[in-house]
């Protein structure tokens, strides 16, 4: 982080905690307005489910005259193993089915998550996405996408009581984010230390104490406990690590998000409380980020499970996944926009230069949603709430008439180009004082129940089986060894490029008896 990054990010965090300091006098008795308006989802109680798609599909093949005959599930897929019957003759090992990126390739069923895309619509276990953020808490949601269904009181209690209990952090992991460079980026923090925490758990390695540890429900909960209570823990000691403050520990009296908080802003002060709506803007991000069906990095997750791995190896890997740029790091990448267009005036220009191709638009557009966001809508309305706080960031206004301007040009809406939930969220982060760094870190807190969600579900799965996808090989069809006297070099062929080396090198190696 640059010198006037950091500044930036140290004003920002001294405007949130101003924040939680005037919110700390204010009257206790004073009923706040709620944060997320009552959502408007009666729509979906009209779109009734799609029933039973059963049936057959017929396929012909032209090359051979043969006709074939393939059953359609109730949830209209078709086995893709049933196409390695459809073959011309003996060298024919059948067809497969060419899909790159998985555009329409659903290799798990899932009762976890809903989405349609078209109707901008996102459920979690059959709730819309709109009333947990309104009504709920992100415990409750972890809860639910774990075990299927909101837990009662008592349940709560049990569940908040078992995470918060987990949520201290062994001193070596806290010992290897130490000893990682100042500057390292937290996303690279977070993933070295979820891989690492396989190390300090042996007892939950099916390498170690067999493949049939993870069919105990009591090992499976310790995991989920372990991770969702210790996430948070390495993220906040990432954070500090980059403004070189240490570890702090957990409080076990505070909320999941409170905690959080409390770990980046106590300075140890174990009397410190955060500012409850700002504690409750972050609960409601959560909850949004917590699971989102079978993204990248949640197949990943799923991959890397699929093997017998144990968890915390297989969430390092979802992590490292989330950490690339078309995933984890979308919102960065809005807030650079906004700031290169700089004013709203500039916003016919800068529109001009998307439909020409010589610019990008960020946070537009989804994989899956043609329809708008849900998510964007509910963090749309958070983003007042948190300038209410901290300030208004002038880029919010770039941010509104740019998505105005966008929504009334056709060129967009023919596109169904609409916002997502990377538009806003990166001026809500940067609003409360985060650097654009730790923004994927954020992300991948609370989707770690997402993750948790469908490492369980997988390990119950009947059709659960090792990943090894097929592949289309286009190499060279046979070749036979040549020694290596009578090689010619290949002026075609692929070679070693030049390797840079630094001057130290240069210099080391200009000395003598090198």
């Amino acid at each position: 982080m640059s010198s006037a990054d950091f500044q930036l990010s140290a004003r920002g965090r001294l405007a949130v905690l101003s924040a939680h300091l005037a919110a700390s006098i204010e009257p206790p008795d004073q009923e706040a307005a709620p944060i997320v308006e009552p959502s408007c989802v009666l729509a979906q109680d009209r779109l009734p489910p799609p029933g039973n798609l059963s049936g057959s599909l017929a396929v012909v093949d032209e090359r051979t005259g043969r006709r074939y005959r393939l059953p359609v599930s109730e949830g209209a897929t078709v086995k893709a193993t049933d196409f390695k019957q459809i073959t011309t003759g003996k060298n024919d090992k059948g067809l497969k089915l060419y899909d790159p990126g998985y555009l329409n390739t659903a290799p798990v069923r899932s009762s976890i998550c809903y989405i349609d895309g078209d109707e901008g619509i996102l459920r979690y276990r059959g709730y819309p996405i709109e009333e947990l953020a309104e009504s709920s808490s992100f415990m409750e949601v972890a809860y639910l996408l774990m075990y299927g269904n909101l837990p009662s009181e008592s349940q709560l209690a049990d569940w908040e009581f078992a995470i918060t209990q987990h949520s201290a952090v062994p001193q070596g992991i806290l010992d290897i984010i130490h000893a990682m460079p100042h500057d390292a980026h937290p996303m690279g923090v977070l993933v070295s230390a979820m891989s690492a925490l396989s190390v300090f758990h042996p007892d939950a390695n099916p390498a170690l104490r067999g493949q049939d540890l993870y069919k105990s429900k009591q090992v499976r909960d310790k995991q989920i406990a372990r991770i969702l209570g210790k996430a948070p823990t390495i993220a906040a000691a990432a954070y500090l690590r980059m403004a070189g403050r240490p570890p702090v520990l957990p409080s076990s009296h505070l909320s999941y998000s409170e905690n959080f908080l409390y770990m980046l802003d106590s300075l140890g002060n174990r009397s410190y409380k955060p500012n409850p709506r700002l504690a409750r803007v972050l609960d409601i991000l959560f909850i949004l980020h917590a699971e989102h069906e079978m993204n990248c990095s949640t197949a990943a997750a799923r991959h890397l499970a699929s093997s017998g791995v144990d968890v915390y190896t297989a969430l390092a890997g979802a992590v490292g996944a989330l950490y690339g740029p078309l995933h984890g790091g979308a919102n960065e990448a809005v807030l650079k926009m906004l700031s290169e267009i700089g004013s709203v005036e500039n916003i016919p220009e800068f529109i001009e230069g998307v439909k020409n191709r010589k610019r990008k638009m960020s946070g537009f557009g989804h994989r899956v949603y043609k329809n708008y966001d849900p998510r964007a809508k509910v963090i749309k309305k958070l983003a007042e709430e948190v300038f209410s706080i901290v300030g208004r960031d002038p880029l919010i206004e770039v941010a509104i008439a740019l998505e105005k301007a966008a929504l009334s040009d056709e060129y967009f809406v023919k596109r169904k180009l609409y916002p997502n939930v990377d538009f806003y969220s990166g001026l809500i982060y940067r609003a409360m004082g985060f650097p654009t760094e730790f923004f994927p870190v954020l992300f991948a807190v609370p989707r770690m129940a997402g993750y948790l969600s469908h490492w369980r579900e997988s390990l119950d799965d009947p059709d659960t089986k090792i990943m090894r996808p097929q592949q289309v090989y286009t190499g060279v069809w046979l070749r036979h060894y040549m020694p290596l006297r009578e090689r010619a070099v290949a002026t075609e062929a692929d070679r070693l490029g030049q390797v840079s080396v630094s001057n130290a090198s240069r210099r080391r190696l200009a000395g003598s008896g090198v």
